[in-house]
């Protein structure tokens, strides 16, 4: 399996599984409804797990354009894959979004509130205020970033050992589930670009019975912030750490 297609079927699953708990708990007659923040931090952090488990041997799972440029970035990716990484990550992220539509189905219509309906695709700030979002999401990627990179570094794991593998994956849900729980409030978390534009364009062209606008004019939020966060943790653990 080439790594393009690895990241795809990755960020596929990374979505329909995380936008899959948001629609779970917000949605009208789901079974799961009103399940709280807890589950959906949880079912975000299982998510990536799953995803991570999925391709880290094919792509080194990065799921995320923001991971993506930070690797990049420090030389841990060619930057002629950065462009096959991002296509297959966002189209990745549209298909799963599109799963998720199809999975609650029947669900939607029975949903009165567009707002409820658009946050299982995609994030809003519970307070809008550009620059503050905008920093708690760069505040977000920035300890993933650094997290990725310390928390599997060989000091921690043993390459070679099958520690390192086995349990790699399951550390950057742990990581995505701390940040969930701690830093998720103000602006629900995106911290990846593909994460939330790819279900945004999906809310945007699907047929989803009462749903309202997408959210554009706070689209770009979780998409600098992210990128700067990551690109920030790649040049801080670069200098600290080389």
């Amino acid at each position: 399996m080439s790594p393009y297609l690895a990241e795809f079927i990755g960020t596929a699953v990374l979505v329909l599984l995380g936008n899959g708990v948001c629609a779970n708990v917000s949605l009208e007659k789901s079974i799961g409804r009103n399940g709280g923040w807890i589950v959906v931090a949880t079912g975000w952090a299982l998510a990536v797990t799953i995803a991570v488990y999925l391709t880290a041997s094919i792509s080194s799972a990065h799921l995320n354009p923001a991971v993506t440029l930070a690797m990049a970035s420090i030389g841990r990716l060619p930057a002629a894959a950065v462009p096959g990484y991002v296509i297959a990550q966002m189209l990745g992220a549209i298909t799963g979004a599109a799963l998720v539509w199809l999975s609650y189905l029947q669900h939607w219509k029975e949903t009165d509130d567009s707002d409820a309906i658009r946050g299982c695709f995609c994030t809003a700030p519970a307070i809008p205020h550009a620059f503050s979002n905008l920093l708690t999401e760069a505040i977000g990627t920035f300890v993933l970033v650094l997290g990725v990179l310390v928390v599997l570094s060989p000091e921690n794991l043993v390459p070679g050992s099958g520690f390192d593998k086995g349990l790699g994956p399951a550390l950057v849900g742990i990581i995505v589930w701390s940040i969930g729980l701690s830093l998720g409030g103000p602006t629900g978390y995106a911290i990846n670009p593909a994460r939330d534009l790819g279900p945004r364009i999906a809310h945007a062209i699907l047929p989803i019975a009462g749903k309202g606008n997408s959210g554009w004019g706070y689209a770009w939020v979780p998409v600098v912030g992210p990128v700067a966060g990551g690109l920030a943790a790649a040049g801080f653990h670069h200098w600290l750490w080389s």
